[in-house]
């Protein structure tokens, strides 16, 4: 209406309404339904509802209409709810204009019966034609993750215009179906529709969620044909197309032809850099930022302490804070977590804990940051205690801060605490795959397989990081066949698998000496498309090692591009294993000549190679050179030189370089030198050894079982005895050794005093009636193992030449 144009202010307004009111003209429907968006307009949503309660008639369906829209502004979804119930319930006529409305605001309180109920009352009313409902219904399944029912109204929509096709294309992108989106994209430029900044933003954020540099360059090509490089927000999410596709270059040419860069832009491309790492030229950009005189926001805070916070610059980063609380930002909660963040970084305990106590006491988001951050970097004990800080003033924790909590008990060593927050999650019935997938990592470290399996059983819909959580328990416990079996079922029921499972599934090969496994599954990452990856490569290479092909081994590390330190550590130890001591030596030297420094694994390896081939001057070489490359021999490093030493006769020597020891000498360090001394008939020193050694706590009964059977190989039954009555009084019990051999593509574990084979029985007999012909053609050691290679049943000579 003409009258409502020149009201600018509220009190304007209120004059206009005592004249109507005056005049009588308050009675007309229309001008008390513009008085009423005129007021929420304003702001003054109360007004609203007086207007409309005070209305001499009972409202029409319009009026209802405009004051739920009215609600809907000001985000009172429950009320827009309520309003159109009092509207059924009064037998008011519903226009097509109330539906869209209330739709939006079923989205917003995020209740699928009450949405699928109204869906089925616009069907009843025959509603379900009209293109702009169909376009509030499919927004609305959109919103609450419902991608099966929103394409299902859009497969079923008469005529779709350029609102509908941006809104499923942005059902399928804010749903993490990047993929998808892309092609309704596709779908629509093919009909001949015109794109406009909606749709292609929502493309946009296709391609930096898919990551693709082609089809996002293919969408800036149709921003730039039609013209729609104008929009302010559309170039900002350009900007971060580009760097999310790793294509710095393209988000910085954008930035660079913009006439007048707003806030969002400067922000857009500082956090483009910090995603490219390029963190010095991301804080040049802000400097520059703050030359122009333009304004930075929180968004902007949180990415320049982030560079900041991967800088390392404490210094910069306080001026951060400063100008932060200088322009009394520091209310942000999202400040907060970004500050705690940086001075975690900065290895500031005392700031990070003031800073949780000042901006966010009562914030769940700042407990999970700091939570997280403390069970990141190690500091397992203190996540612990910030989380139970956090329960004790009330504050309920969310999947986030749970399963931060349930992997630093996981580190910390305390199953009972772990056990505690399980509880706690089942109380509140949380079904989280995050928390979920934490407490089978937890279990899984505790060797509790068991329970962790039984979670994974529990859960309905894996996701690939569930799958690889349980194969990577099998497979830590020592358990590889049934990471194999994991493995497998993925494979063949055609679930997703990423590097992760197959670096898993290697391993678990490599543990079991599986080559013929291991190398189907190498056959599976090169058809399935998987890219050349170090850490994949780095595993074959020590896969093919262990299952005794060194060859290949050899053959995967050659190819890779790139070697990291641990791909050159994998193939010394290769060389080492396999007694090529010369060949390890010489790749060590290559390694240091290609400028890859050594690190405590790669002298553990040579050292172990020395030690296999008998090496005596070389391992010493390598061990007194270690502190040259700044690394200070640990425990491991001392047992592998006292192995070597004592083996090699030179048990004086061992003992000597024990005794000069600065760390605490354990139960590996003596033992080496105890079997050292067995070897070579040094029983002069088994004594002495015997008392360090028993004042060592351990749970290996290797050493016990050493020392009883050196003490039976010298007649002395008594201390023989005595040894194996303190191990029992422990609670330890000897592990029985096992043999496995693959046969026919599968693996056969035997063990001594083992008759669970079904076989065993032929085996035994077979073996009898070997032996029998054996000593016949007076065959022993070697010649019997050249005899079995004549059988013609070859399969089951090696069975009994392993055995």
């Amino acid at each position: 209406m003409p009258l409502f144009r020149s009201c600018s202010t509220l009190r304007s307004l209120t004059q206009l309404h005592a004249h109507l009111v005056v005049t009588g003209l308050h009675k007309n429907p229309l001008a008390s339904t513009k008085l009423i968006e005129s007021y929420a307009q304003m702001g003054t949503l109360s007004s609203s509802r007086l207007v409309f309660a005070t209305f001499s008639s009972p409202p029409d369906s319009f009026m209802w209409g405009v004051l739920m829209k009215c609600h809907l502004w000001n985000h009172l979804f429950e009320q827009v709810i309520s309003l159109f119930h009092r509207m059924i319930s009064l037998q008011t006529q519903v226009c097509r204009f109330v539906y869209p409305s209330v739709l939006r605001a079923v989205s917003g309180i995020g209740d699928l019966g009450v949405g699928m109920k109204l869906h089925g009352r616009i069907v009843k009313c025959g509603l379900d034609t009209d293109t702009v409902i169909e376009t509030s219904l499919l927004g609305m399944y959109g919103e609450l993750c419902c991608l099966d029912d929103a394409r299902k109204v859009f497969d079923e929509m008469g005529e779709r215009d350029v609102v509908s096709l941006s809104s499923i294309i942005s059902s399928y992108v804010e749903n993490g179906q990047a993929r998808e989106g892309l092609e309704m994209f596709r779908y629509m430029v093919s009909e001949g529709i015109e794109p406009d900044s909606v749709s292609m933003l929502s493309a946009a954020e296709a391609c930096a969620k898919f990551g693709c540099l082609r089809l996002a360059k293919s969408v800036h090509g149709h921003v730039i044909r039609r013209e729609l490089g104008g929009a302010g927000s559309l170039n900002n999410f350009l900007i971060f197309m580009y760097s999310q596709c790793h294509h710095l270059s393209g988000a910085e040419k954008i930035f660079e032809n913009l006439t007048n860069p707003s806030t969002a832009s400067w922000t857009s491309i500082i956090s483009s850099y910090n995603q490219s790492g390029c963190f010095h030229e991301a804080i040049d950009t802000f400097i520059q930022m703050q030359e122009s005189n333009m304004e930075p926001n929180a968004v902007t805070m949180i990415s320049i302490l982030n560079s900041c916070a991967r800088l390392g610059w404490l210094k910069e980063g306080k001026s951060v804070h400063c100008f932060i609380l200088r322009k009394a930002m520091d209310a942000d909660l999202d400040l907060g977590s970004a500050l705690i963040d940086f001075y975690a970084a900065c290895w500031k305990r005392n700031s990070c804990e003031n800073l949780l106590h000042l901006t966010g006491n009562n914030s769940i988001i700042t407990w999970n940051t700091l939570i997280s951050l403390y069970s990141r970097v190690g500091f397992y004990k203190e996540a612990i205690v910030l989380f139970a800080d956090m329960l004790r003033k009330g504050i309920t924790p969310d999947s986030f801060s749970l399963a931060s909590s349930i992997s630093a008990s996981a580190s910390v060593g305390s199953i009972q605490i772990g056990q505690q927050i399980h509880s706690h999650v089942k109380k509140r019935g949380l079904v989280n795959e995050f928390v979920l997938n934490s407490l089978i990592d937890m279990y899984s470290k505790y060797g509790l397989v068991d329970s962790a399996y039984m979670i994974f059983e529990k859960i309905t819909q894996k996701s690939v990081v569930t799958w690889n959580c349980m194969m990577s328990g099998f497979a830590q416990n020592g358990i590889s066949v049934e990471a194999l079996n994991l493995f497998e079922e993925m494979y063949f029921n055609c679930l997703e698998i990423n590097d992760v499972t197959f670096l898993t599934a290697i391993q678990a090969c490599s543990n079991m000496g599986y080559l013929e496994k291991g190398k189907w599954i190498h056959n599976k990452i090169i058809t399935c498309g998987v890219e050349k990856d170090l850490y994949i490569d780095t595993a074959l290479t020590d896969m093919y090692a262990k299952c005794g092909d060194l060859q290949t081994a050899q053959g995967v590390f050659d190819s890779m591009s790139e070697k990291s330190v641990v791909s050159w550590s994998a193939m010394i130890a290769a060389y080492g294993m396999h007694g090529q001591i010369n060949d390890a030596i010489w790749l060590f030297s290559k390694m240091v000549d290609s400028g890859i420094k050594p690190n405590e694994v790669t002298f553990m390896n040579i050292l172990s190679a020395c030690s296999h081939a008998g090496s005596v001057e070389e391992g010493k070489l390598y061990f007194n050179s270690m502190r040259e490359y700044g690394i200070e021999p640990n425990t491991e490093h001392f047992a592998s030189i006292v192995d070597l030493l004592s083996r090699a006769g030179d048990v004086d020597g061992a003992f000597k370089l024990i005794k000069s020891m600065h760390l605490p000498v354990d139960a590996s360090i003596w033992g080496a030198l105890l079997n050292g001394c067995r070897i070579h008939r040094r029983l002069d020193l088994i004594r002495s050894i015997t008392r360090e050694l028993m004042e060592i706590s351990t749970d290996d009964t290797g050493y016990y079982t050493l020392l009883s059977n050196i003490f039976a190989e010298g007649g002395n039954w008594d201390e023989s005895r005595k040894v194996r009555s303190m191990m029992e009084g422990n609670g330890l019990q000897k592990v029985p050794g096992y043999s496995t051999i693959e046969i026919d593509k599968k693996i056969y574990r035997f063990g001594a005093g083992d008759t669970s084979e079904w076989q065993m029985k032929e085996i035994y007999m077979f073996l009898e009636n070997f032996q029998s012909l054996a000593q016949e053609h007076g065959c022993v050691g070697s010649q019997l193992y050249r005899t079995s290679m004549f059988s013609d049943d070859n399969s089951i000579y090696k069975l009994a030449v392993a055995s």
